[in-house]
């Protein structure tokens, strides 16, 4: 509450020429700056205490993934705290009620809905998960994947029907194609003056296309940086880089000169999720600290849920879905090597009466290390798709 405070004392701070001493707080990229530093701080800060307080509760991980080989090379990681998500989480939230306009922006309002929302799903996942063994036998073993599916369906349909509301212009709406002008071609003074008209052949959605697409796009995000949670560092990794690149993307749908200049599509207050998603960053920092090889803590699904619908949530406000496809690129590959893998060990074991594969082990991942690649590489070499995906996306912004 800390920008609401100094908005609400404005009048007091101008009698008393002090204004100068906080005007520094009205300037969006030093707020989403400042919301990455002190996320970061929060984390280091809290770090050890919560790993400590995980170690006493036993809240650690199994290392088991149904797959013996890959037990084998994991069972190092056996006993490692998770849940640590409750960090990331917690000192993002922190650091948006701080420094964001959580009391007239609609934009933070739904992005906290849509965390703490998929944050309460994954903690009591991974609460069923951890506490199993101490509760009666035969009980469940988690949340059932379509319970897991149904409330993050639930939570893409409230986020987009009232994002969908919060939306003040048809370039809040619009689908946004690659390489598609959203505007007409405008004098960069004239833009200044008056919104441009959108370009011929710009789709603009409806409330139900909107909301469907917000869905699938919250839910499926969700689950992919879930999926992608199975190394030291390699969630945390990409999500720093891929929070770094919508940072950038939703400075430009929140300034109407950048954003009809580059004819994308503005979307008014959007610019506050900056914020947010430099809290993401800052936390994702701090939790790397901890979570890089060998493994303090895990974030579990009480981060990877939280923390994938969020950049979902956020691709869709600032109408950059479609790159955020490019810039997740390695979360997708995650997702559709476990779907790719599934689906044709269930048609060859109809067709064959036998079960094929078609890599040595899904999620991805576990492919190449069973292949010969350490831990460390794995997690670098996928850093370093995300840098060439997410330097591609941006690129591309040019490219209309």
């Amino acid at each position: 509450m800390l920008y609401a405070l100094i908005d609400a004392l404005q009048g007091w701070l101008d009698q008393r020429g002090l204004s100068w001493v906080v005007m520094v707080m009205y300037q969006l990229e030093f707020r989403a700056m400042f919301a990455a530093l002190l996320s970061f701080c929060v984390v280091l800060f809290m770090g050890r205490r919560v790993i400590a307080w995980l170690r006493a509760k036993r809240i650690g991980d199994s290392a088991q993934f149904g797959v013996e080989r890959v037990n084998q090379l994991m069972s190092a990681r056996a006993g490692t705290p998770t849940m640590g998500g409750i960090l990331i989480c917690g000192a993002l939230l922190l650091s948006t009620l701080l420094l964001a306009d959580v009391l007239h922006n609609r934009f933070v309002q739904l992005g906290m809905m849509v965390v703490v929302w998929l944050a309460v799903l994954g903690g009591v996942d991974d609460w069923l998960k951890l506490t199993q063994a101490k509760r009666e036998p035969g009980v469940r073993d988690g949340l059932f994947a379509w319970e897991k599916l149904l409330f993050q369906i639930g939570c893409g349909l409230v986020a987009g029907f009232f994002l969908y509301r919060t939306g003040a212009s048809d370039g809040a709406h619009v689908l946004n194609l690659p390489f598609q002008r959203t505007y007409v071609p405008t004098p960069s003074i004239e833009s200044m003056i008056q919104q441009p008209d959108l370009a011929p052949g710009v789709i603009v959605l409806g409330i139900g296309a909107f909301t469907l697409l917000a869905t699938l796009w919250i839910a499926g995000m969700s689950n992919a940086v879930n999926i992608t949670d199975g190394m030291d560092g390699l969630a945390t990794g990409n999500l720093i880089i891929a929070g770094l690149a919508m940072m950038v993307l939703a400075w430009v749908a929140a300034s109407p000169r950048a954003a009809f200049f580059l004819m994308v599509p503005e979307v008014a207050g959007s610019g506050e999720l900056m914020v947010m998603v430099g809290a993401m960053v800052g936390a994702c920092l701090g939790f790397l600290w901890f979570n890089c090889s060998p493994a303090s803590v895990f974030m579990g699904d009480t981060g990877s849920l939280a923390l994938g619908g969020f950049l979902g949530f956020v691709a869709i406000a600032i109408r950059q879905e479609i790159l955020l496809l490019v810039i997740g690129g390695v979360f997708l590959f995650e997702m559709g090597s476990v779907v790719a893998q599934v689906s044709y060990f269930k048609h060859t074991k109809r067709k064959f009466g036998e079960g094929r594969r078609i890599f040595l082990c899904a999620p991805i991942h576990h492919h190449f290390q069973w292949g010969g690649w350490s831990e460390q590489q794995v997690v670098v070499r996928f850093w370093l798709m995300t840098v060439v995906l997410a330097t591609i996306a941006l690129v591309s912004l040019k490219l209309r």
